[in-house]
């Protein structure tokens, strides 16, 4: 009896299954006829109908072109073709590699760290110090059409020889037509005509979040097959300001950016989408010496403000004021009505200088400069040499009176020539 129900149980499963595919062959069967006979519907209005008027694909295959798959490649194609890629392409070429040799002068490492010991030593056949030719790179880029190159000063700074790299794979000497030490900037000029170059654009309209392009010469990679190296990032702050470390250059209003700078971008190109230069970049923050991701670069409205200046040879910053000042002692802090000794009290003023013109006395006290406050005669002329100032430049200052704050206005004028 068991024997009897199990066979019964697998027939009728059997049965169950040869049911089911039947019914699924023949709707099958039925879905395929009603697509001929939608192809054949279509076929006379296609430009691939047979002449004979069979049917549009005898075989049931739908051809390659005719999917969607044109459609696709048309969107990915210009997907990849974006404002980034634009703006590289219409501001590579005018991007140039620069390759210095320099001349420093050096310690000689044969002579004892200690000057004391050095007495010991005749300084004819044993030198203090010796110069030594050293080669460096960088980057610049074109901002003109008839070769005017602007890059950073320190890539340039007492160099023997200036060869500049193209895209073109040329390669020219440059010449210095200007240099701004403080400022970092510097104005070189090739022999050259109808040359690609990337206009400066507005800096001031800048937004924090934007996409920029780092463009330039990293470790040298622009030689190797004369093609500048392209970062990308963003904008990640504006308006970014440093003291000036111990070569006495002012960075002020600096844009932040975490496209990759590496050795050999300074004085290259910060791009924005528009495919214009809205800085140069110049400096990194690194522990590594690589790109961690925190650059920055001069506004490229500084760069326009500077040009002209660069065109002249440089700036004048051998500017005259004709003050001397010392640190307040308490005495002479409570003296002048200040709780503690803060500022530059004024010992002496030249006559006929542009402090006695401006009408600064002795015993007058400085607090503040350029809107920066001052806490001593030396904060004061940290300041100064800090602050992009030149001859012709009017300087601010507020200086404290009897108890009473008198705000002045300072012309900075040429340094008097030597009396001969």
């Amino acid at each position: 009896m068991w024997r009897f129900a199990n066979f019964f149980a697998i027939g009728l499963l059997a049965g169950i299954l040869v049911l089911y595919q039947y019914n699924r062959n023949r709707r099958l069967e039925e879905e395929i006829a009603s697509l001929k006979q939608t192809i054949e519907r279509i076929a006379p209005t296609s430009n691939h109908a047979s002449a004979t008027g069979t049917d549009l694909f005898s075989d049931g295959v739908i051809p390659e072109e005719a999917t969607p798959r044109v459609q696709l490649s048309q969107t990915v194609d210009e997907s990849r073709n974006n404002a980034i890629t634009r703006a590289i392409a219409q501001t590579a070429d005018a991007v140039v590699g620069i390759s210095v040799v320099q001349v420093r002068e050096v310690r000689n490492p044969w002579l004892p760290s200690d000057p004391l010991s050095w007495m010991m030593f005749d300084e004819r056949l044993w030198p203090r110090t010796f110069k030594q030719r050293v080669e460096n790179l960088g980057s610049g880029f074109l901002i003109s059409s008839d070769g005017y190159i602007v890059t950073n000063e320190h890539v340039v700074r007492d160099a023997v020889t200036i060869l500049i790299t193209t895209t073109a794979r040329q390669q020219c000497e440059a010449n210095v037509v200007g240099t701004d030490a403080l400022l970092d900037m510097a104005l070189l000029k090739i022999d050259s005509e109808n040359l690609p170059y990337i206009p400066l654009g507005n800096s001031d309209d800048c937004i924090v979040g934007e996409w920029v392009m780092a463009i330039g010469n990293p470790y040298g990679l622009f030689n190797v097959n004369d093609q500048p190296s392209v970062t990308v990032g963003v904008i990640s702050a504006l308006g970014r300001d440093f003291k000036s470390g111990g070569d006495g250059r002012v960075y002020s209003d600096m844009i932040q950016t975490d496209a990759a700078i590496n050795r050999g971008n300074s004085g290259g190109p910060l791009v924005n989408s528009e495919g214009v230069a809205i800085g140069m970049n110049t400096l990194i923050f690194s522990e590594s010496g690589g790109s961690v991701g925190i650059g920055f670069a001069i506004p490229s409205n500084r760069i326009s403000a500077t040009i002209d200046d660069l065109l002249k040879g440089g700036v004048n910053r051998n500017y005259w004021i004709g003050i001397r000042a010392r640190d307040l002692t308490p005495t002479r802090a409570r003296i002048h009505g200040l709780d503690k000794p803060r500022g530059a009290e004024i010992t002496s003023v030249e006559e006929g200088s542009p402090a006695a013109e401006a009408g600064i006395r002795v015993e007058d006290v400085i607090v503040q400069i350029a809107e920066r406050g001052v806490a001593s005669a030396r904060d004061a002329q940290e300041i100064l040499r800090s602050t992009d100032l030149r001859v012709g430049s009017t300087l601010t200052m507020k200086i404290l009176r009897r108890r009473q704050t008198v705000d002045v206005m300072v012309t900075l004028a040429p340094l008097p020539a030597e009396d001969e």
